[in-house]
């Protein structure tokens, strides 16, 4: 039997509820419960999970702790953003040796500094390059930190995991990266997306409603779905479910002058707990993001049942697949247009959510994990 030791830079599960985090956990937990490589060959992987503190109780019993399974902290408490980030980026290293770690995955597109002089070999997953193809979305300081964090960690990178062709494409390009040291692995999403019916929520929900699922910044572009609206039928709302943010209070603002606010609700502080229950009442999923690395709230829906309309540019076609629609980012019409085909009695509309739910098969857990550790083999 083929034993591995796997360290992971757990930051993000233990303290980001949704992207970074969800693809964290969902990877660890699949790889924790796979027994035999792609190939056949049983395998005995052990997975240590390094983050700089505790983080919040609600995401880390997200990832149950098993024999071959443990968190691993600092050996001694690091108080304050700068000291937590310098035991990630440095410190870690003494502790990674100590506990004889053979690869090291860092799940959020960083990788400790110098980790490639230590004897450790490293996989560094890079999600998406949004901060440089489109930088207008972020402060520039914000965008000189994270294009650094990328070239150094694709520099250090003994292998490097893309989320999708479109990243891959942007790493070669932006990043200077040869194709060869680039692998393309899906993110795979949680089962418990696979809800057969309605099941009761804890928030006051209209009886028809498109749903929008993601953090709402300007690259998101949800104000997309709120001007379709007015071309929608009038019992039909959107419900949008991400944290408050300055874009929030635009997009309820412009609804408020255009007399749509009674069909828009916001919903804020949702748990992961009551995500499938928001996703299986809804009637359809919209998902207008200007450019994504990957776009898995796309996937959940589908996985929950539901028909999509996601905006083309980026790498959304890839996460629907061809029974998605997809529009321009910027053409309110068509976006309109694409949503009135996937309300209830639309013509094809059954059949175009059994093909995606068939295409979504390439995310699952099992075959994502396998594919994850075979990179950790070749290492």
């Amino acid at each position: 039997m083929e034993k591995i030791t796997i360290g992971f830079d757990a930051k993000r599960i233990v303290s980001n509820g949704t992207g970074l985090g969800s693809y964290g956990r969902t990877l660890v937990n699949d790889l924790a419960q796979l027994t035999h490589s792609s190939d056949g060959l049983p395998i005995s992987l052990k997975l240590r999970l390094y983050a700089p503190d505790r983080g919040r109780n609600e995401l880390r019993s997200q990832v149950p702790e098993r024999e071959n399974l443990c968190f691993c902290y600092p050996d001694s408490p690091q108080h304050g953003t700068i000291r937590k980030s310098y035991w990630r980026s440095r410190s870690i290293l003494n502790n990674l040796v100590r506990d004889k770690v053979e690869v090291f995955h860092g799940l959020s597109g960083e990788l400790p500094i110098g980790i490639s002089h230590w004897g450790i070999k490293s996989v560094v997953t890079i999600h998406d390059l949004i901060f440089l193809r489109h930088p207008e979305f972020y402060h520039w300081v914000d965008t000189k930190i994270y294009s650094w964090k990328f070239h150094q960690a694709v520099s250090e990178a003994d292998h490097i995991i893309a989320i999708s062709e479109c990243t891959k494409r942007d790493i070669m390009e932006l990043g200077g990266v040869e194709e060869s040291r680039i692998s393309v692995i899906y993110q795979s999403y949680a089962p418990r997306f696979k809800v057969s019916a309605k099941v009761p929520t804890p928030f006051p929900l209209p009886e028809r409603y498109i749903l929008n699922v993601g953090s709402i910044e300007p690259r998101k572009n949800i104000l997309l779905a709120v001007k379709a609206l007015a071309f929608l039928p009038d019992d039909l709302s959107l419900v949008v479910v991400g944290r408050h943010t300055s874009y929030a209070d635009k997009v309820k603002a412009y609804a408020e002058e255009q007399g749509l606010a009674h069909r828009l609700q916001v919903l804020h502080g949702v748990s992961d707990d009551d995500l499938p229950a928001l996703y299986a009442s809804a009637e359809t999923f919209v998902y207008p993001s200007v450019y994504e690395g990957f776009g898995i709230p796309i996937i959940e829906a589908i996985s929950s049942g539901l028909p999509v309309v996601a905006c083309t540019g980026s790498c959304l076609e890839e996460a629907g697949g061809p029974d998605a629609l997809y529009v321009a980012p910027d053409d309110v019409p068509a976006m309109a247009a694409a949503i009135k085909q996937t309300l209830r009695g639309a013509q094809g509309r059954e059949q175009r959510i059994l093909r995606s739910q068939e295409y979504i098969k390439r995310f699952e857990g099992a075959d994502v994990a396998s594919q994850v550790v075979d990179v950790y083999r070749w290492l």
